[in-house]
């Protein structure tokens, strides 16, 4: 179903905000707390962090190949393996939240410019079907904020604090 231009809108706005939003929740994160697991299955802040620049990467990607290639096959990617194997727990995270920011910002000047016509541009998700510009912005409008919630919920119980 397509969006409403306030839905759109509204989506964008929350999308130029996430790099921010996301940079201020670990803003405060000391290095002590970085790899700490207080919540069982629940992954560190580093993790987190890192999760973040995959997937904005990731996400910058598919929507570029949603306006610029017809009817695209869109990859998914194991996140998990991604957080093994990319030497997660070895990286500073000041680079991936700095990638994260980067990635959003050249995306938003896309999303600033598209067209009706682009707006209702389509491929295929390997993992979930027919897969529009609009879903696509559904998806990502708001990943760096509940990542930064995630990130809360993990500091708030290293620090002993509700979340």
């Amino acid at each position: 179903m397509a969006m409403t231009r306030e839905e759109r809108d509204r989506l964008v706005a929350s999308y130029r905000a996430g790099a921010d939003v996301f940079a201020a929740a670990m803003a405060d994160v000391t290095d002590a707390e970085l790899d700490l697991r207080p919540i069982d299955g629940e992954w560190t802040v580093r993790e987190i962090a890192h999760h973040l620049a995959d997937g904005e990467l990731n996400s910058a990607v598919r929507l570029r190949r949603l306006i610029a290639e017809d009817e695209p096959v869109l990859p998914g990617y194991d996140e998990m393996a991604f957080v093994r194997r990319l030497h997660v727990t070895r990286r500073p995270i000041a680079t991936s939240i700095a990638a994260a920011s980067a990635a959003r910002a050249s995306t938003l000047t896309i999303l600033e410019t598209l067209t009706e016509d682009e707006w209702a541009r389509t491929g295929t998700h390997t993992e979930h079907g027919a897969y529009s510009v609009e879903a696509w912005l559904r998806d990502y409008a708001t990943h760096p904020a509940e990542h930064a919630d995630q990130a809360r919920r993990v500091l708030a119980a290293i620090r002993g604090g509700a979340g």
